[in-house]
């Protein structure tokens, strides 16, 4: 006889087939219905697979005895209405001036900007050998925190801790100059 957290996991593995066997057969139908309501071909992508979230956290609520496809486009087109009013919110937004703004608060910032960028140079120029080549491989040559890690003979967790300590000590640094800078 099988225990209750195993038949909730054979119901949950159960339930799980029967979502992806449904919409694996309907995804290219919900793409074409996605596809005629937003113009890119990547927005719509992305609204597909937020739709197969939202289908997935609901389909408990799925009446088998109705057809899948209609039901998933539902779905979709209230993803793609979300995705249509973010859009028309930031489009206002650019409309009324919030890019120029922007662009003209960065230019006022610009000099801070500079200050604070050559006093970042100055003091990641202070660390430790190990600390400032932890700090190019995450900033500069973007790698992961995993490489990082394997390549320092640290372990993940301990190789996120110590970026952590390097970038509050690169922020009370650059804070430390300013101040004397400003003295």
């Amino acid at each position: 006889m099988l225990a209750d957290s195993e038949r909730r996991f054979d119901d949950s593995t159960g339930a799980q087939q029967r979502f992806l066997s449904l919409f694996l057969r309907s995804e290219r139908e919900v793409f074409r219905y996605v596809a005629a309501l937003v113009p890119n071909v990547t927005d719509a992508e992305d609204i597909v697979q937020q739709t197969a979230m939202a289908l997935w956290e609901k389909f408990d609520a799925y009446d088998a005895s109705q057809p899948f496809t209609p039901w998933a486009c539902r779905f979709a087109l209230n993803k793609a209405r979300q995705w249509i009013e973010r859009r028309r919110r930031w489009q206002a937004l650019l409309e009324n001036g919030l890019a120029e703004e922007l662009a003209q608060r960065r230019q006022e910032l610009q000099p801070e900007f500079e200050v604070r960028l050559r006093h970042l140079e100055s003091c990641v120029g202070k660390l430790r050998q190990d600390q400032r080549s932890l700090v190019e491989g995450y900033y500069y040559e973007r790698r992961g925190v995993e490489s990082l890690a394997e390549r320092s003979g640290r372990t993940t967790a301990a190789t996120y801790k110590m970026l952590q300590r390097i970038r509050h000590a690169l922020q009370l640094c650059v804070e430390s100059q300013a101040e004397q800078e400003a003295a």
